[in-house]
């Protein structure tokens, strides 16, 4: 952790965002027009490649899509300060109406990336003139990460790609559309969960309705998996970890009175403890192969490993809710809510210590959206605050001269 920075480059951050905001703007903007999703974010790349490149950088493009790039002096005996944005955007349509809303069909940036590689673009940019003022004693690694959208997420391939060689800690921020912009949400520990897919299929000989006994029915097979398999996870693993099986699909059959060769359901297991994730697996197998033993029916069940729960380290959190103090004042800063969404900045978190906070969008007094819709709008005062919040935990608490940045 910093020991301190002059208080001179905090009070000039204040000044550098403002004169950044509405170049980042413009920049969320042409983004959020041209929204590309997951592994395709090629123009994204670009865009944000060039806006660099003119600031006097050198940002490096990953493999296939998606960047890196240093800001400031590597220090002897210290690490990076690494910050992160995702970049991709949903396969959904745009029904924003904004005038400049997304000109892709069927694609549109409805969780906020957009908004996130702003931010992060503004801090970089704002550090990197600190750093050409002489006021800059760390360095700072933006990460500018595709295909977060997908499963188990980009943020593989983009670690093993070095991106936090060198990196002592990491931060994120996460738009959120339930909490008036002017607000950033903390939370130590799990702020996120882990997300897995599960597809249970099951298959018999099939039959006629009126015969049910003379073959295996996979419907009602099928129903009692549904209704019981969550209920079995709930007693054989810990309640406090936040275990969730929930089902988004079930297919079987088209006949009111043939039974079916195969019925199959798909859902999303999450958990918040990272210990009681590593054994939901097998619960799972389990627990579907005992529920469907008495029915005289073949079990397949596909289970693929999402993200693990972002898990926010204290010292991290301690230090951006420093941050936020000095952005936006005390009460700037609360207490953010347990989310059973799934997050690939975890993986981030499993190699350096690291935190992610959620950064308030709506407007005060004004319709409340949420994430993963078309119609997601977002206050883009929160653009400037957010690259102001995470440029300041870079640098890290001031030594003198320092006053709140509003």
């Amino acid at each position: 952790m910093s020991a301190g920075v002059p208080g001179g480059a905090t009070e000039r951050l204040d000044a550098l965002v403002a004169e950044l905001e509405p170049e980042l703007v413009a920049v969320r903007r042409d983004l959020h027009a041209h929204p590309e999703v997951a592994w395709q974010e090629f123009r994204t790349t670009a865009v944000l490649v060039e806006r660099l490149r003119a600031a006097g950088l050198s940002p490096r493009a990953l493999d296939g899509t998606g960047l890196v790039c240093d800001v400031g002096p590597d220090v002897p005996g210290r690490g990076r300060v690494a910050l992160r944005a995702d970049i991709d955007a949903l396969p959904l349509d745009d029904l924003c109406g904004c005038d400049f809303a997304s000109t892709v069909p069927g694609v549109a940036h409805a969780c906020g990336h957009d908004l996130h590689a702003a931010v992060v673009l503004g801090a970089g940019l704002a550090l990197a003139r600190i750093d050409d003022e002489g006021l800059l004693d760390v360095g700072a690694r933006l990460i500018f990460q595709p295909a977060e959208e997908s499963m188990p997420g980009g943020a593989h391939a983009v670690i093993s790609q070095g991106v936090l060689d060198g990196v002592e800690r990491i931060a994120a921020m996460h738009a959120e559309p339930k909490l008036d912009v002017g607000l950033v949400g903390t939370r130590i520990g799990p702020i996120t969960s882990a997300s897995d897919l599960v597809t249970v299929t099951l298959s018999s000989g099939g039959g006629h309705t009126s015969r049910p006994h003379l073959t295996g029915d996979v419907v009602y097979a099928l129903g009692q998996v549904i209704t019981q398999v969550p209920a079995v996870l709930g007693r054989r693993l810990d309640p406090r970890s936040g275990v969730n099986l929930t089902w988004g699909a079930v297919e079987a059959g088209n006949a009111h009175n043939a039974i079916p060769t195969s019925g199959v359901a798909k859902g999303t297991l999450r958990c918040l403890d990272v210990r009681a994730w590593e054994k939901a697996g097998q619960v799972l197998i389990d627990a579907v192969e005992q529920v469907v033993a008495p029915y005289d029916v073949d079990v397949s069940v596909h289970h693929v490993r999402g993200v693990p729960p972002v898990d926010n380290d204290a010292e991290v959190t301690a230090a951006l809710e420093e941050a936020g103090a000095a952005v936006l004042g005390e009460g700037g800063v609360v207490l953010t809510e347990q989310s059973l969404g799934g997050e690939d900045f975890a993986w981030y978190l499993t190699k350096v210590p690291g935190a992610m906070a959620r950064l308030g969008t709506a407007t005060p007094g004004e319709r409340r959206y949420d994430i993963h819709r078309g119609d997601l709008v977002v206050d883009e005062r929160a653009i400037g605050i957010g690259a102001r919040l995470l440029a300041r935990f870079v640098l890290g608490p001031a030594t003198s001269g320092d006053v709140p940045l509003r």
